[in-house]
Parts: C-alpha cells; structure tokens; sequence
C-alpha cells in the first residue's frame, strides 16, 4: 500500500507534463527562421564595438586621450598614439580585441567625444580567433553606417550649483531663514 503512492503521484505527474505538451502543441510557434529572419535590436543594445567618424570630413572623431582603454575592465582596447605638430594627440593605432570584450559599454560612457560606440550589430562569427582583432580601419569603417546624436554633457555638479544660485528666480525661491520652510515642505 505505501508503495502505491509513488507510482500515483509519478503517473499524475506524467499526465500534467504531457497535458502541457499537448496544449502548447498546436498553438503558433515563436521560433524565428534565422538566416532569413532576423530580430531588429533594440536602439541601445550592445553589439560590436565601432569607431564614429565626421560624416562630411570622414575625419575620426578620436582624440587619442585614451579614456575609453583606461575603462575598459578586459584591456580590449588597445591604442598607440604620437604628439602632432599642432600638440595634439594622433592616433597611430587603435584595436578591439573582441575575442576578450565583455561589451559592457563603459568605453562608451568614458569617451567625451562621441568616438565610440557599441552597435546593435551581432553577426561576427569566425572559425579564426586572431580574426576577432579589429584595427581602427575596420572600425572606422563598421561605424560609417551607424546613425548616431551627440551626447548633451552635463554640466559638473558645482557649476550647476553656482548657476542655478544666480539666477533671480533662484534667489527669491530659497528660504531667507534657514528654519523657514517652503511652500511644498
């Protein structure tokens, strides 16, 4: 008797499982075909790593100020660069390891000059890892399609202060006695 407890609780189990399977059985699948369907990315995903450049000029939008290889928690980035006659930074090299980028985007947060970005790019595949290496041609001209706004910087928190504290309506809007409340307090 204490043995047909198992056997009716694993034969209940064994219809619900083949319930389910019959139920989902003739309902539509989600399955996309993938070489001929695609899924459209998201604006924001994180695919490839790419170089932007100035659309009129073709010029890299790239200071060499090594930002993004600093921030880089892998060491993907790796850029070599040289002081031009006009004492700017050049860039003399400029690659993505992508065999070791964990895409995580903080390249793209660390640079100031909107020179580079993550793509909702993905289909990268290769049988030869050394393959995965981009140089900066390869991610100059990854980036040429990319559709890009420049970001708007904010302003560092001490200079917004000292701003907002100017302004007239800021002045009349500010308790006069420090235990005097406001309006909406």
């Amino acid at each position: 008797m204490a043995y047909d407890l198992p056997v009716v609780g694993g034969i209940k189990n064994l219809l619900i499982g083949l319930w389910v399977t019959l139920r989902h059985l003739f309902s539509h699948a989600i399955t996309l075909q993938y070489p001929t369907e695609r899924w459209t990315m998201p604006e924001r995903s994180r695919g490839v790593v790419v170089l932007l450049s100035n659309k009129e000029t073709g010029e890299l939008n790239c200071t060499a100020c090594m930002l993004c290889a600093k921030a880089c928690p892998c060491a993907a980035i790796m850029i070599e660069r040289h002081r031009g006659d006009d004492k700017k930074w050049k860039v003399d090299s400029f690659s993505v390891d992508n065999s070791i980028c964990c895409y995580c985007g903080l390249c793209e947060e660390a640079c100031n000059f909107d020179a580079i970005k993550l793509t909702p790019k993905y289909e990268f595949s290769t049988y030869d890892k050394s393959s995965l290496i981009y140089d900066v041609h390869r991610l100059q001209e990854l980036g040429r399609d990319v559709a890009y706004t420049p970001r708007v910087k904010k302003a560092p928190a001490a200079a917004a202060s000292t701003a907002t504290a100017t302004t007239p309506e800021a002045a009349t809007e500010t308790p006069t006695n420090p235990g005097e409340k406001g309006e909406g307090d």
